[in-house]
């Protein structure tokens, strides 16, 4: 059976070289961190070193750069300590956010009693900046405004530059969950003013249980996890060496050959796009996904033209075809509930109908797009 895997954003095959770099660290660099030995010591450089890299990419300082176990820890140590140790009295979010801020704002709410709001969509998904505008306008409390850069179901991207800009004249912090484009998006914190970003080294073909937060200088958080003295003091625990130089050297490469991987992975989406509506001339993509500006290049997302009844075995038909993809959030696909993102864009009738994300890296190949497309037409027609 042929295997075809169409979900990297979910999570992405691990690059070859970063195994390797992974596997040395575990045989030659066991030292805990924290001990004053040689052995330590080497360790230490290995987590400074990575810090350093990643910060020169950003544009950001070493210290800046706290590491975590993945975007969801990290979107919670910011979002919690900003409410618990910045002040933040309001929240201004989307209704379409990862779980990962989406269920932390509701138990700050319980929690603290914070007052949340949550911003207008446009028809596509994307939030309504003059919303956005009114809302920070009309809010005299220290406010956190929290917007995700690249949605992980529709793809659209914010305007960031332009939000920053709007928290910036309106004395409001900004965090944005940053997951689905770090490695992906080139950035710079300085001409971006974002205090707060969060990155998973598996969204761009590092291991899984490692990212890092972006917390800007001065912004007077305490530490979520108590214990040691590591990460700056914001996160104790002995750090994972060898997936902090997995995660460097996934961010390295990334970068190094962002160009060239971006022009391949966007022709592989326009590939698919078009075969796909050849195949299947009904078929509607959802948010701005088939849009190449205002969406990302590593995804898509199609509404399929067929009943309900046939809609529910779909995903199961793709899996026993050998096709890995998702009918929405990964993280949440065990849980039998529909996406909530696409349960605010979609019609009623489109609601009924399967709607499947697609999404590609650099190991996937037009043949494989062939099959898939194959497949679905297949399935559709019969």
């Amino acid at each position: 059976m042929k295997s075809v895997y169409l979900d990297s954003a979910a999570t992405t095959q691990v690059r070859e070289e970063v195994i390797n770099d992974i596997k040395d660290v575990l045989l030659n660099n066991y030292g805990n961190p924290s001990s004053t030995h040689a052995f330590g010591r080497s360790s230490k450089t290995i987590i400074e070193t990575a810090r350093k890299a990643i910060a020169k990419t950003l544009n950001a300082l070493p210290q800046e750069i706290i590491f975590t176990s993945g975007g969801t820890e990290a979107d919670n140590m910011i979002l919690r300590c900003a409410v618990r140790d910045g002040g933040v009295k309001t929240i201004i979010t989307s209704a379409i956010e990862h779980h990962a801020v989406l269920h932390t704002v509701e138990e700050l709410e319980k929690e603290y009693g914070i007052t949340v709001k949550y911003v207008k969509l446009q028809a596509c998904g994307t939030p309504d900046y003059d919303d956005l505008e009114h809302l920070l306008a009309d809010n005299s409390e220290k406010t956190l405004v929290s917007l995700m850069h690249v949605n992980n179901e529709i793809g659209n991207i914010l305007d960031i530059e332009k939000v920053a800009k709007m928290c910036k004249d309106n004395e409001a912090l900004f965090h944005s969950d940053t997951v689905q484009s770090i490695g992906h998006f080139e950035w710079d914190v300085q001409q971006v003013p974002i205090d707060f970003m969060t990155a998973a080294a598996h969204k761009f073909h590092g291991p899984k249980g490692i990212g890092f937060a972006y917390i800007r200088k001065d912004s007077n958080l305490k530490p979520l996890i108590f214990g040691g003295s590591q990460e700056r003091g914001y996160r104790a625990g002995t750090e994972a060496v060898h997936n902090i130089k997995g995660l460097e050297t996934a961010f390295k490469l990334a970068y190094e050959n962002l160009e060239e991987e971006r022009a391949y992975v966007q022709e592989l989406k326009d590939y698919f796009t078009s075969q796909l509506e050849a195949a299947i001339p009904e078929v509607k993509f959802n948010g701005n996904c088939h849009n190449k500006v205002k969406s990302t290049y590593t995804l898509i997302n199609a509404c399929l033209p067929m009943s309900p009844e046939k809609a529910l075995t779909l995903p199961f038909q793709l899996d026993l075809k050998g096709i890995a993809c998702s009918k929405g959030s990964a993280c949440q696909s065990g849980s039998g509930k529909g996406s909530h993102v696409l349960d605010q864009i979609l019609s009623e009738e489109d609601k009924q109908k399967p709607s499947i994300r697609f999404s590609f890296s650099k190991f996937n190949t037009k043949d494989e797009i062939d099959y898939v497309v194959n497949v679905l037409k297949e399935f559709v027609e019969n």
